[in-house]
């Protein structure tokens, strides 16, 4: 048994980001076309496209405010002159900001992460699902977060636009599921990336010795999860929340 995307194309959003390009390569290593969204790192994109054209995949690159909802239709025309339909879409892509604490936390920041958690994908959502629908198959996953079920101080405006994506994803399952389209959420945990082995910070005893496993989750383990759901080995999962986390949270029945 193995994960097969053959003749797939994938569209991850903020595909230049720590976890996005680990993403990339293990879909393309899965025989998927990947589309590489990236906002304002052209540089790392190309890099990236370049390493998945030296695995033998294919790779296309666009550019896009993913919180305009023009710039995410414009996206989707582009990737259909280049590439055909997109039949798996990985929303990724989230914008950053300062955390601090309900009373000081600026307004903007809540605005931003309402925009690109969860208006980002209803844009996505409402450019690619009807083609997914008169085709009856497609994937539509999100990447959310384990503070989610949190809830700890100074996470209050990520928190807030994660468990606004969480409805959405929610409801959108329910809502195109006759069509044989899954709808489902991966939840990290705080992930070893690239970020923290370029300066040796994998370890952090303090995070770690609260999780089941007594260790932090790495960016592969991530989209090994994102790779399965988008796969026909995940054909039976939607509505899914799916924390990737070493049990430091759990979902209760």
């Amino acid at each position: 048994m193995q994960i097969d995307l053959s003749d797939k194309t994938v569209l991850i959003t903020g595909a230049t980001g720590n976890l996005g390009r680990v993403m990339a390569r293990t879909l393309a290593s899965c025989g998927a076309n990947i589309v590489l969204h990236y906002n304002r790192n052209e540089a790392k994109a190309k890099e990236l496209a370049g390493e998945i054209a030296g695995m033998g995949g294919r790779a296309l690159i666009v550019q896009a405010d993913i919180t305009d909802q023009t710039h995410i239709q414009s996206m989707k025309e582009k990737i259909e002159q280049e590439l055909g339909h997109v039949d798996i879409v990985v929303a990724n892509a989230v914008i950053q900001y300062q955390w601090t604490s309900v009373l000081e936390q600026s307004p903007d920041d809540y605005k931003s992460q309402f925009e690109s958690c969860v208006m980002q994908s209803v844009y996505l959502a409402k450019a690619f699902i009807p083609g997914m629908i008169t085709r009856k198959n497609g994937r539509f996953i999100g990447i959310n977060t384990e503070c989610a079920m949190q809830n700890f101080p100074t996470q209050s405006a990520y928190t807030a636009g994660k468990r606004g994506m969480d409805g959405v994803y929610r409801v959108l399952a329910k809502e195109v599921g006759e069509y044989q389209i899954t709808v489902n959420q991966v939840a990290p945990g705080w992930t070893i990336s690239d970020a923290d082995r370029a300066i040796n910070s994998e370890d952090q005893p303090g995070y770690s010795q609260h999780v089941p496993l007594k260790r932090r989750g790495t960016d592969q383990e991530i989209a090994n999860a994102v790779a399965f759901l988008a796969s026909d080995l995940a054909s039976y999962i939607t509505g899914a929340y799916i924390p990737v986390n070493g049990g430091n949270v759990m979902p209760a029945i």
